[in-house]
């Protein structure tokens, strides 16, 4: 059962079968956030182990988004949420979910794939393969600072990750669209309206939860090694709209 998670701003409205989940305005002064998620209530998450979904899943979404550049991220999927209050301590992250984020977020996870745009992504930092790579990071990250070094080197840190991703149309987001997420044990499959765009063998382990929001963060993460996390000023409203009767999860795929 999906429930509301509210910061800031955030606020959800239901109109007969559709769910506004819409920040009016925002500042970098304050979190703000929409969402919908299944694994907790108000502040209080579950623990990462009792999150509700393993695979074989199949997860559905009718939605549409206010316009192509939302300021902050937004999106839906699985995840672990690595930060949940009260899940235990911090943990890598897990997920498969259909992802956007705006500049200045630069998440340059994928070898040629930008760090920022609407995309469909897998990540498993949490596999014992990548864990065991956890020692070289030191040495990952001053490799990747030479370009032929970094096409090298990287593919591997990818490919023990489980990450994944492809860019969609940054226009896509405008309109009414069915995406859904065929999550199993060996494979993840993403599909637009029936049209499969991304088919891996990269698919992350449960526990995960369904996560649907819109919020005004930004991150920075690349293989060089910067980091920086913060909240960005939205000065007009924006929003995800969601078909309530057209959101679905199933076990059986």
């Amino acid at each position: 059962m999906l429930r509301p998670f509210l910061a800031g701003t955030g606020h959800i409205d239901q109109i007969d079968s559709i769910t506004h989940l819409t920040l009016p305005s925002a500042s970098r002064k304050q979190y703000s956030d929409a969402q919908l998620d299944d694994y907790a209530a108000a502040w209080q998450s579950l623990p990462r182990r009792s999150f509700p979904h393993r695979p074989p899943f199949r997860f559905s979404i009718h939605a549409r988004f206010s316009n192509e550049a939302i300021i902050g991220t937004a999106g839906f999927g699985l995840w672990n949420h690595p930060f949940a209050p009260g899940a235990g301590m911090p943990a890598l992250p897990r997920a498969l979910w259909f992802f956007y984020a705006s500049p200045p977020s630069n998440m340059q996870l994928a070898l040629d794939v930008d760090g920022y745009g609407w995309k469909v992504a897998t990540i498993d930092a949490t596999r014992p393969s990548a864990l065991a790579m956890m020692p070289f990071t030191p040495m990952v990250l001053l490799l990747s600072r030479s370009k032929k070094l970094y096409r090298r080197v990287w593919p591997i840190v990818q490919r023990e990750l489980c990450i994944e991703e492809k860019l969609l149309p940054s226009e896509m987001m405008l309109d009414w669209h069915t995406y859904s997420i065929d999550w199993r044990i060996d494979r993840a499959q993403f599909s637009v309206d029936d049209r499969t765009v991304l088919d891996t063998d990269r698919s992350p382990r449960g526990p995960l939860g369904v996560v649907i929001w819109i919020d005004n963060q930004f991150a920075v993460v690349t293989p060089t090694g910067r980091a920086k996390f913060g909240l960005l000023d939205v000065r007009q409203a924006q929003w995800l709209e969601i078909k309530t009767s057209e959101v679905s999860g199933t076990s059986e795929v």
